[in-house]
């Protein structure tokens, strides 16, 4: 009999993971297609750890958090697109790097951003994520609609 290492099982959960959501959100995302295939890759009560200072911000619990989340950023982002993605670590806590192209909702601005990840796997299902973004206030500049000068 052959078992799985954590290192194959995290990077397969997060391969599984990351398809799945690609597919939520070419079937038309938040409000639109059905979170239920997203779901199995979640530990019923996953923890998504935000930075406070960002439009989407705050701690997200549970399948419905993350249902919630992906709504928020739905709202905040016109496109986030995932261009790169490279495992640094896997095993049961796992660290991917993304670099991010996204054009925000509100002011139409364009930015290019990294993300760094880490993320717990706990019985073959992500259990917590906490991203850690390099600049947290050019997100929420490039997100933010100013009062218009003329008066």
């Amino acid at each position: 009999m052959t078992t799985n290492s954590p290192t194959t099982d995290s990077t397969a959960v997060l391969t599984g993971m990351y398809a799945a959501e690609a597919a939520y959100l070419a079937a038309g995302g938040p409000g639109k297609a059905s979170f239920a295939p997203l779901a199995p890759s979640f530990a019923p009560d996953v923890v998504l750890h935000q930075a406070a200072t960002l439009p989407y911000g705050g701690t997200w619990h549970g399948h419905a958090g993350l249902e919630r989340f992906f709504l928020t950023m739905s709202r905040v982002w016109e496109s986030f697109d995932m261009t790169e993605q490279e495992f640094l670590a896997t095993g049961p806590t796992a660290v991917v790097l993304t670099r991010v192209r996204a054009r925000a909702r509100a002011t139409g601005r364009a930015l290019t951003f990294p993300i760094l990840q880490t993320i717990t796997v706990r019985d073959g299902r992500i259990a917590e994520v906490r991203p850690f973004y390099w600049d947290t206030s050019a997100i929420a500049d490039a997100c933010a609609v100013r009062p218009s000068a003329a008066g």
